[in-house]
């Protein structure tokens, strides 16, 4: 989004931001510009002025109706054309001028003047919703086609048809401009979503990664403690221990922050034996699984899965024994890779789900998969199922 604005704002200071407010006086002079040059048009009414074929009275009358109307044209069109309709009486009291005195000069001070339906068409197509815009062009061109049979014309040239045109085509022009400013609106709410999802995928990264590497440097570190004074070159390889796991924590953090990080599911049963068996849990896991067919998001989804299945299971379950499986299973969705990790222990406290198992059903659902998780038989049990290749492409998990 930074660089969108950026981008913008290297665009010419002489080109009209469709669908934005004017910001610098430089831009107000150029959108004046662009709706005034159309004031050409008026070129007939101010050479009837100047031409001398009125009264004196007649002729200043007119200058200022002329003033009059032109002054509540650009006021319309300048600040309402293509914006939503929220402020009815402004935009209804201006039309109302215009609407009076179009047919007051064309009828007084003749034919000359009949171009001034043409701005009340286009203000009208500029700055009322479409309903009322498609009944108020009408109006105005039977109105000067009235004024025209008064006046001894026709009742139908090209005036009448450019009224007609260039109105509902006003009401194009509106349609695009107000649609431009919803797709900017819709634009920054998807910038707004995007940041939101960045946000949460960093935050069940970081839970993810430092509530598993943490939990492991604590219960090093208690072992460590445990085993100084007795046997201190084991404490040593404990202290040892922490620090690999410090600095694959911060490797793998970085990653995360980087947005590259993917784990893999081989790397993170081999890191499983190793932290159950240093919480003192005898561990049952498979050594190589069988990952035929099974999509990289899938596999990286599995791999949290167990990544926070086993920080639960080291954290809150007081367990002494843990299975972990995986299996290939054909369903009636499809094949799918199923992770079953089950422990002896408690399962931890409280009935609603943790921030864990929350970002971990995300992201399960994100690759197509689902999550189940309570209580078993015998302790607790979590279940991650994701999609794979069709079965002809895969052969039977471990």
């Amino acid at each position: 989004m930074t660089e969108d604005r950026r981008a913008g704002d290297k665009r010419p200071e002489t080109q009209v931001r469709i669908g934005q407010a004017t910001r610098v006086r430089r831009e107000v002079l150029v959108k004046a510009l662009w709706i005034g040059v159309w004031l050409v048009f008026l070129s007939s009414p101010v050479h009837d002025l100047v031409a001398g074929d009125h009264t004196e009275s007649a002729t200043v009358a007119g200058a200022l109706g002329l003033a009059a109307f032109v002054g509540a044209y650009l006021t319309l069109v300048f600040r309402n054309m293509g914006r939503p309709f929220t402020n009815p009486p402004f935009v209804v009291t201006l039309l109302a001028v215009m609407g009076l005195l179009a047919p007051l000069l064309n009828y007084t001070l003749g034919n000359a003047w009949e171009g001034l339906f043409v701005y009340v068409s286009v203000a009208c197509g500029a700055t009322l919703p479409m309903r009322a815009a498609s009944w108020a062009i009408p109006a105005t061109a039977v109105v000067m086609y009235l004024i025209a049979l008064h006046n001894g014309q026709p009742g139908w040239d090209d005036s009448l048809l450019l009224v007609f045109l260039i109105g509902f085509a006003m009401v194009g022009v509106g349609q695009l401009v107000r649609t431009t400013i919803e797709l900017r609106k819709a634009r920054a709410t998807v910038a707004h979503l995007a940041a939101n999802e960045e946000r949460l995928r960093l935050a069940r990264d970081l839970h993810d990664l430092l509530g598993h590497s943490l939990s492991l440097i604590t219960l090093k570190s208690e072992l460590a403690g445990r085993m100084l004074p007795d046997h201190p070159d084991k404490a040593a390889q404990q202290v040892a221990d922490i620090e690999q796991v410090s600095r694959q924590a911060l490797v793998d953090v970085r990653e995360a922050v980087s947005g590259y990080r993917r784990p893999r599911l081989a790397a993170e049963l081999a890191g499983t034996k190793v932290a159950l068996t240093a919480a003192g849990v005898t561990a049952d896991v498979p050594a190589e699984p069988d990952l035929a067919g099974v999509p990289e998001e899938s596999e990286s989804a599995l791999a949290w899965a167990l990544r926070e299945a086993v920080t639960n299971v080291v954290r809150h379950s007081g367990a002494d024994r843990c299975l972990v499986q995986l299996t290939h299973r054909q369903t009636l969705d499809g094949p799918v890779l199923e992770l079953s990790v089950e422990d002896n222990g408690s399962g931890g406290t409280g009935v609603v789900p943790g921030n864990g198992l929350t970002g971990l059903t995300e992201r399960l659902e994100k690759a197509g998969g689902s999550l189940e998780a309570g209580r078993a038989k015998h302790g607790f049990r979590l279940l991650a199922r994701v999609p794979t290749a069709p079965s002809g492409d895969v052969g039977s998990g471990a």
